[in-house]
């Protein structure tokens, strides 16, 4: 089954990623001088990818076509699915093809699956601590530029929701926006007068709530709030929009969070901090 997701050229992005490492745009030819210094042109390597702690897989049919960008003829067999829980020592994949070919594409394959697996397995760390609450963890457009799609497609593979995906999607105002207008009233009704279906507005004070309502905000962000000051603010919108906790959400903190009744929380850690995952890979030549 081909790999796709919406907004993302796979084939772009794993062509322009090994031209990286390749030297091409320095002047450098384009080389693995190592590999092809090293490693006869005829050698065939079997190989094995394991996840070395426990760990939410994600990003493997990226790693498969770096692989098979370098060695159309390679031989690969995922073994888990994305999105599927792993114990430390679990063999995720299982290689076979050009020595050269999986050497050169190897970094490349790793850093992305260590990268996207950290994010998901981080993801789902915040996902079970909210488990029984009727509140959705979100992600945020705190992503690495270029990256956004993997990352936020890691949060799927995690257990979370994408919030909106960029800056075209989705009115979102916060305290800049306000300031400029005056208002959290007029910066809403200017949104709406312009013609913007989706218009989130972050509140940090209770008293921001009716006016942001009243302009025709449709989904509440509330910002930085303890959980006693989010249960009144959720006890006061009552149901009228969409609600939102966000601001120094921590895996200690979420779930008094989510017990207040909102319906989202959003983690801006999930895809800035998250640490890349233990995932090795070993060859053997055939």
């Amino acid at each position: 089954m081909t790999f796709t997701l919406d907004r993302f050229d796979l084939d772009a992005f794993v062509a322009a990623t090994l031209t990286e490492d390749l030297g091409a745009p320095y002047g450098a030819g384009g080389r693995d001088v190592t590999s092809e210094a090293v490693i006869p042109a005829d050698a065939i390597f079997s190989g094995v990818m394991d996840s070395r702690h426990d760990a939410v897989i994600a990003g493997l049919p990226v790693a498969e076509a770096f692989f098979r960008y370098l060695d159309p003829d390679v031989e690969i067999e995922t073994l888990v699915a994305e999105g599927e829980a792993v114990q430390a020592g679990t063999d995720i994949m299982r290689l076979k093809g050009k020595g050269r070919a999986m050497l050169t594409a190897e970094r490349s394959a790793l850093n992305t699956v260590q990268h996207l697996t950290g994010i998901a397995t981080m993801t789902n760390e915040y996902v079970r601590k909210i488990t029984g609450t009727n509140c959705t963890l979100l992600d945020t457009r705190k992503t690495i530029p270029g990256l956004r799609v993997l990352e936020k497609y890691a949060t799927r593979m995690g257990g979370a929701q994408n919030h909106r995906m960029g800056l075209w999607d989705a009115a979102m105002i916060k305290d800049n926006h306000v300031a400029v207008a005056g208002s959290v009233g007029e910066a809403v009704r200017r949104a709406k007068e312009a013609g913007v279906e989706n218009i989130i507005c972050e509140v940090d004070r209770v008293d921001q709530i009716e006016p942001a309502l009243a302009a025709g905000a449709t989904h509440l962000l509330l910002d930085n709030m303890e959980p006693a000051t989010l249960r009144g603010a959720v006890t006061l919108i009552g149901g009228r929009v969409a609600t939102e906790a966000s601001g120094g959400v921590t895996l200690e903190t979420i779930r008094d969070k989510a017990e207040t009744g909102v319906d989202f929380i959003s983690v801006g850690r999930l895809t800035q901090s998250a640490p890349a995952a233990d995932i090795g890979l070993d060859f053997e030549q055939v």
